[in-house]
């Protein structure tokens, strides 16, 4: 992680100085304050003033920034904070938060979308990994109990950091990102049987014959059931109508009390039972999804998200001990390489076989190459039932732990791939096959210019799939390196629309400049799926009127709305209040397609 010119070395002397020094000070002012973890917070704070605005310098990921800083000022290497797992268990309350962010920002409808990539190439990951991985440490000569949960413990990659950079690139909706994201999901839920597989290898190891599996096992698939029930039936009710009486006080600090609790409880709830605390909060942000309360919500968490999960990835750098890595170097060094390696192949191969492109397959290996946070849990538990001996473990979770810090490296290796791939092979309408087979649920755009790519913009905002048509080769080019599902293809043809998933999209946007083509593509849409949605931009008001007969949905007419927006632009320079002028434009825009629908009605 070193600079490559003298002064960029320089400038990172020069920031240790500054930690150095402030850690001094908050030494002396925080010395007699006995508040838990104070001294650490505010070294963390200092920190990240001093060494983020580095990274951001250069352009490089967050993520790889708080690493850093965790490394620099934990017990291995300035020292300035001693109590890495204080920290550690403080941190994760910021992967509690981003599940929760996350939550809020999916349905119902698009989770079940995602449920054939959540447990069909999700399970199957975890399951092919694990064991491939357990085979390799077989073969370096451990125990079958031990082999087994390092297999699987390696298998699972980080949900935060992933997450993280996925929303950092703009990615988090693009399909290599939705893939990725559908495998986290399930290796949150493959914690509990891991964490069980644990359990009970470690009561053989210190209880032998008198311990009885069926129990064991039965007892924490009970407590899981049960928690997610509670969670799912009882949060279903209870937080709508709970959030409606707190927004009714219209107090903002009672409101953010609320949010922040029903994060924590529900990860609490579901820790207690086994699960991941991960899981619980998501749950939690899924049932809030709907509601009328989540854009308040979303404003409310953020700040708390993005500070405890800095938070986090400083714990992560701080648990790095770079003795253990110097005395074995190498065999460090061999097992990064080795299950970063086999992870790739196993998962792109996996992705392949679900019908995602090569392209889409390999960006997500590599998103998931790495280890993750749940390693660390499950292999202390491990140690502490005697079943990992303490040595191996020390190199297994030193491994994990630098190879997630090689997570930004690795996502930026799959965006140079993606761009080698798409130099060589081309923007082809035969890509489109493969990358949006198992789709369900999206919007299609038909056509990809400035209004196409606004749509696209804040369908991504959303989080919300969509597939794109352009026959604009240089415009899809770009859009399919910013990890868009955009391809080169007549968008006006019913049969390259069905290449695209027509037949299971939510709806379907036409946004052509030729307004001919729209208009028979509208007719010729409502003709084979008339149940579609089908939205439409229309030119001028003749345009308009041929559109609805066509068949839209919903035509939008671009004159008047442009129109529209200019008149309240003026009317507010001249001295009109925005309070009177909103009413006075909605009337007109009410007015005017009412006007057109009637005439349409007459026409018809």
């Amino acid at each position: 992680m070193g600079y490559a010119a003298d002064g960029q070395a320089s400038g990172e002397v020069t920031v240790e100085n500054e930690v150095l020094s402030a850690g001094a000070a908050v030494e002396a002012v925080a010395g007699g304050i006995h508040v838990p973890y104070l001294k650490e917070v505010i070294v963390f704070l200092i920190a990240a003033v001093a060494v983020m605005p580095l990274f951001h310098w250069f352009r490089a990921s967050t993520v790889l920034g708080y690493l850093f800083i965790g490394a620099l000022i934990g017990p291995h290497g300035i020292a300035l904070i001693e109590d890495a797992p204080g920290v550690s268990q403080i941190g994760e309350l910021g992967v509690v938060f981003l599940l929760f962010t996350i939550g809020l920002e999916l349905s119902w409808q698009r989770l079940r979308s995602m449920r054939t990539l959540v447990l069909g190439l999700g399970g199957a990951q975890v399951v092919v990994c694990g064991a491939a991985l357990a085979g390799l440490f077989m073969l370096a000569g451990l125990s079958g109990p031990a082999s087994t949960i390092l297999g699987f413990a390696l298998a699972l990659s980080s949900t935060a950091i992933v997450t993280q950079l996925l929303i950092e690139r703009g990615e988090f909706a693009a399909q290599p990102g939705r893939i990725a994201f559908s495998i986290l999901l399930m290796q949150d839920l493959a914690v509990v049987p891991i964490l069980v597989m644990v359990s009970i290898f470690s009561a053989y190891a210190q209880g032998g014959e008198d311990v009885n599996i069926f129990s064991l096992a039965g007892m924490a698939v009970l407590k899981a059931a049960v928690a997610v029930t509670l969670i799912l039936t009882v949060g279903r009710y209870f937080l709508r109508w709970i959030y409606g009486v707190v927004a009714r006080t219209k107090n903002p600090e009672l409101f953010l009390a609320l949010s922040l609790l029903a994060a924590l409880l529900t990860a609490t709830a579901t820790g207690a039972a086994g699960l991941s605390m991960a899981l619980g909060a998501f749950l939690a942000g899924l049932l809030l999804s709907d509601t009328e309360f989540r854009p308040q919500i979303e404003t409310d968490i953020q700040p708390f998200k993005a500070l405890l999960l800095g938070l986090f990835f400083i714990s992560v750098g701080i648990g790095m001990d770079f003795s253990v890595l110097r005395s074995n170097f190498d065999a460090v060094l061999g097992l990064i390489a080795v299950f970063i390696l086999l992870k790739v192949l196993i998962i792109a191969a996996l992705t392949m076989s679900f019908g995602q492109s090569r392209i889409c397959s390999a960006r997500t290996g590599l998103l998931l190459a790495s280890g993750g946070e749940f390693a660390f849990v499950v292999i202390s538990g491990a140690v502490e039932g005697g079943v990992v001996p303490l040595t191996v473990a020390h190199v297994v979770q030193l491994s994990a732990a630098v190879s997630m810090a090689l997570t930004p490296l690795l996502a930026v290796l799959g965006a140079w791939l993606q761009t080698r791939l798409d130099g060589l092979e081309g923007d082809r309408e035969r890509d489109a096959d493969g990358s949006v087979e198992g789709l369900e649920s999206h919007v299609i755009i038909a056509g990809y210019g400035r209004v196409g790519r606004t749509i696209g913009r804040l369908l991504r905002e959303q989080q919300l799939p969509f597939v794109a048509l352009d026959l604009d080769p240089m415009r899809s080019r770009m859009a399919r390196l910013r990890g868009e599902l955009v391809y080169y293809g007549d968008a006006a043809r019913p049969e390259m629309l069905e290449r695209v998933g027509a037949a299971q999209a939510s709806a379907i946007v036409v946004t052509l400049d030729d307004s001919a083509a729209a208009s028979r593509l509208v007719k010729a849409l409502r003709a084979k799926w008339p149940t579609i949605p089908v939205y439409a931009r229309a030119r001028d008001r003749e345009h308009m009127l041929e559109l609805e007969e066509a068949g839209a949905t919903a035509v939008v007419h671009e004159a008047l709305e442009a129109s529209l927006q200019l008149s309240g632009h003026v009317l507010r320079a001249i001295g009109a209040s925005s309070e009177a002028t909103a009413p006075l434009i909605e009337r007109v825009r009410v007015e005017v397609y009412e006007r057109q629908a009637v005439e349409t009605d007459k026409a018809g």
